[in-house]
């Protein structure tokens, strides 16, 4: 199999609830013209607390600093897992159960700390620019990694990335198991062809901009039945969207549902938390999204496992 590290560097944001009229000028720019913006990779993931906006350094440009904008301080670099020249999304499970254990779990034994975003195409796992030399020589054998330069696909071997630098040696407590909340939600995961997104538009600015939920700026408990969450992204061209079924109406094909990762916010620099969810769905071959963002993680799987997803996790937060 085939890693790629992919031509952009990111940067992972947080705009506040209050703070999104703010920032409606530039988010309409970077989401439906395209021929104003050289942003290449934008996603834009709403839960009850903020919207993460995870972009290039292009689209970062569009966003200026505030109060409502807090900015993670790394630059974070997208991996890819490509089998067989197809895009990872082509085997019978989709999502992060395929990279569970080739990619996360390793990176978490060696303190990587990882950024999760699935799309409806593929499965980006960021990692800060820093920590590169470490995932390299963490995956180098079990792949052939490829950096992406200027549209070449360039050939990668450990000592490239090292240069010297040693293992990652940071010693990290024992992860701790997060509780997670299972909203009453259904969701659908799509693709959209790029060039439709004008005639959807509308709804789109509707979810995004105008849809508050009946329980805005309320704390999130563990009763909470339904909660905010919308994802769209555009990356390379491509267009991802996560809705929740009562915003899209009419919606077909699969429905999946949710699990949230963590009661507090989660921050960035604790390492394990995609593997802790991700390794028992890769064991029983449950497909997933992941979407991390700025406050939790969120893991999407199929409606008819839920039962038993839920069982799963609850039994591995009886034996931590």
């Amino acid at each position: 199999m085939d890693l790629h590290i992919l031509d952009h560097r990111l940067r992972v944001t947080s705009i506040s609830k209050t703070g999104l009229e703010q920032y409606t000028h530039p988010l309409i720019k970077l989401i439906f013209l395209r021929n104003r913006t050289r942003c290449k990779f934008f996603s834009l993931t709403e839960t009850p607390e903020n919207y993460t906006v995870v972009l290039d350094e292009e689209g970062f440009k569009e966003l200026q600093p505030s109060e409502h904008l807090q900015v993670e301080g790394s630059t974070w670099l997208p991996l890819n897992v490509v089998s067989n020249g197809n895009a990872s999304s082509s085997s019978q499970s989709v999502g992060v159960t395929k990279i569970a254990k080739s990619v996360i779990a390793p990176l978490a034994e060696q303190h990587v700390s990882v950024f999760m975003l699935s799309t409806y195409q593929t499965d980006f796992i960021l990692v800060r620019e820093k920590d590169l030399s470490v995932v390299v020589e963490s995956l180098v054998e079990e792949f052939n990694i490829f950096r992406e330069e200027g549209g070449e696909s360039v050939p990668v071997h450990s000592q490239d990335a090292c240069n010297g630098l040693q293992r990652n040696g940071r010693e990290v407590p024992h992860a701790t198991v997060h509780p997670v909340l299972i909203p009453e939600n259904q969701f659908c995961v799509m693709s959209l062809d790029p060039d439709t997104l004008p005639a959807i538009a509308t709804i789109l600015i509707d979810v995004l901009f105008y849809s508050n939920s009946p329980r805005e700026g309320a704390s999130i408990d563990q009763d909470m039945e339904c909660i905010k969450f919308f994802s769209f992204s555009m990356i390379d061209g491509y267009v991802s969207l996560v809705m929740d079924t009562e915003a899209q109406k009419h919606s077909s094909g699969e429905l999946w549902r949710m699990v949230r990762i963590g009661g507090q916010p989660l921050g960035f620099d604790e390492c394990g938390i995609v593997a802790q969810i991700s390794q028992p769905l890769a064991d029983s071959d449950i497909s997933a999204y992941y979407i991390s963002t700025f406050s939790f993680d969120h893991a999407l799987v199929p409606e008819e496992d839920i039962v038993s997803v839920t069982e799963m996790l609850q039994a591995q937060r009886m034996s931590s």
